[in-house]
């Protein structure tokens, strides 16, 4: 008949009076040298326990999981001769997954707050509170010293930035906006609407001397003072981001919130990996107002998706947000991000970051020889450490002679890119400025709660997302005067990757110029499909795709 998986009867691990007993048994200095070894992996517990912070080297596999495995035996489920009668029992009935949650099975919280310990499982209580503590030193390591305090929830960004809405929802009941500098990110913008929570939608401007698309601050101050300090729940900033926008102007955001008296969260879902990132969130913590910044742990830390950290200058704002989640939570992102950080150690996760600071130049540079090589360019944003993004509209104009519109192919290059097995490039097919598109809306016409004056341009792709329209959706912009592909360097990627990439975007860029994928006229003006899919390397054909 079906069971659940019984726990395992793990020993107590050898004490000293074990090792004088080993002695009668083996020569004494063997039973002295085995104790030496153990007492070296107690000594990477001690300091861990004691010191609170990431070892300065990496911890090997095997004292990893000898420490989960010491700690899982503190909870309940895994006591010796423990009988359990109540309705949740961290029972577990098949033994692989007991195996890939190491017997951590009461998950994290308790119903009044996700961060608190729980009677029943005092080893997975101790995993939280190191997996906090580890993640605010390799924060402050990252480059934000100011961060205080934080708290690593089982949710993915753009839920973790609900709860710090609906969290600053309670300590400020009178704000009803949400001031939100733009990014055409789907997650971020839908997080606001689920927290019942009204977007004023800031549009960006161009940065003078490049390609670059930053912060309106003086228009996010407009925004505010047309609805009431009072009335504004917070501004949202964003940090990393696809290029050609940058960064927001962190600092001076921060220090207009602190002036307005309006709090300031940032989504700063990739940007713990860049130094510009983490500086401009430093500046806004010290010369200013910033209540707390969102960053996702698969994409800084590299673990499955389904964590994210919200970290903060003081507790106030995370204690909060501990005290609202509804209920237990799981523990398996905050496992996976405690593994993941005592695998690297504080050597190992500032190898990454140089690293990866390293390979972004390296790869632009390549990037820019590539792009020159074929006609093209890469767009001019220098405050993008991570995102790039290569000027198509050369490549767009040599389908005007033969009488197709110049854009709408371009598309086709996103899929031959896939089917190539490269995954992450975004081409971005965007409504070019007009006069009247670059004009200014009229003050009059400002919408009387506050949201965003809607820019009268019939801008390609638009995509209404929670109900706003967004007019060249991927661009962050209504307008942008190029269509163009978006690649990254983000942490972990490798040199060997990125050189395969070059030469597979090249590839790609001379299929597109052969004609592959694309629609013509034939002599009876019908249009027929040229190679209709792309070529692929594995033969198997893949659907085109657009951003």
């Amino acid at each position: 008949a079906p069971h659940f998986c019984r726990p395992s009867r793990r020993l107590a691990a050898m004490n000293a009076q074990h090792f004088e007993l080993l002695k009668e048994l083996v020569n004494p200095n063997y039973a002295a040298q085995a104790e030496q070894a153990r007492n070296s992996r107690s000594a990477l517990i001690t300091n861990l326990l004691s010191q609170r912070r990431l070892p300065d080297k990496g911890w090997d596999d095997a004292s990893i999981r000898a420490f989960l495995e010491e700690l899982a035996s503190f909870d309940t489920n895994n006591f010796m001769g423990n009988v359990g009668v109540g309705e949740r029992e961290g029972r577990i009935y098949s033994s692989l997954v007991r195996e890939r949650h190491f017997g951590l099975s009461h998950g994290i919280g308790r119903s009044g707050d996700v961060m608190a310990e729980q009677p029943k499982a005092a080893g997975s209580s101790v995993l939280v509170q190191l997996t906090r503590y580890l993640s605010l030193d390799a924060i402050r390591i990252a480059g934000i010293k100011a961060a205080k305090a934080c708290c690593v929830l089982p949710t993915a960004t753009g839920l973790t930035m609900t709860l710090v809405f609906l969290a600053l929802r309670q300590m400020r009941p009178s704000g009803a906006y949400v001031v939100w500098s733009r990014i055409d990110q789907k997650s971020c913008f839908k997080a606001i609407g689920a927290a019942g929570l009204k977007p004023i939608v800031v549009e960006l401007k161009p940065v003078s001397g490049t390609d670059a698309l930053g912060t309106d601050v003086e228009g996010m101050r407009k925004a505010i003072e047309r609805v009431g300090a009072e009335n504004v729940l917070c501004v949202c900033t964003t940090t990393s981001t696809f290029a050609p926008r940058v960064p927001d102007s962190i600092d001076e955001v921060a220090v207009m919130a602190k002036a307005l008296d309006v709090p300031h969260v940032i989504n700063n879902a990739y940007g713990l990996q860049c130094s510009k990132c983490t500086h401009l969130i430093e500046q806004g913590c010290r010369t200013g107002r910033v209540d707390a910044f969102v960053q996702s742990t698969d994409k800084n830390f590299m673990v499955p998706v389904g964590g994210a950290i919200v970290a903060a200058p003081n507790p106030k704002l995370t204690d909060k947000i501990s005290e609202i989640y509804p209920g237990r939570a799981s523990l398996s992102p905050l496992l996976d991000l405690f593994i993941t950080l005592l695998s690297l150690g504080a050597s190992g996760w500032k190898q990454l970051l140089d690293a990866r600071k390293a390979n972004a130049t390296w790869f632009q540079e390549r990037l820019s020889a590539v792009a020159d090589k074929q006609g093209l360019r890469v767009l001019k944003v220098p405050a993008n450490r991570i995102s790039f993004a290569v000027d198509l509209t050369e490549l767009a104009k040599s389908l005007q002679a033969t009488g197709q519109d110049e854009t709408d192919h371009l598309t086709f290059l996103g899929s031959a890119l896939f089917t190539r097995r490269v995954s992450g490039p975004r081409v971005v097919v965007c409504a070019k400025p007009s006069a009247s598109s670059m004009e200014a809306p009229a003050e009059a016409d400002a919408p009387q709660d506050g949201s965003a004056p809607q820019v009268k341009v019939k801008g390609k792709y638009s995509k209404t997302v929670d109900g706003t329209m967004f007019h060249s959706y991927g661009a962050h912009t209504d307008t942008y005067s190029s269509c163009y592909v978006t690649v990254a360097c983000a942490i972990g990627a490798e040199r060997e990757d990125l050189e395969a990439f070059l030469a597979r975007f090249e590839n790609a860029l001379h299929d597109y110029r052969r004609g592959a994928g694309r629609k013509d006229k034939d002599p009876g003006g019908k249009a027929r499909e040229k190679d209709k899919q792309p070529a692929s390397v594995n033969g198997t054909p893949e659907p085109a795709c657009g951003r």
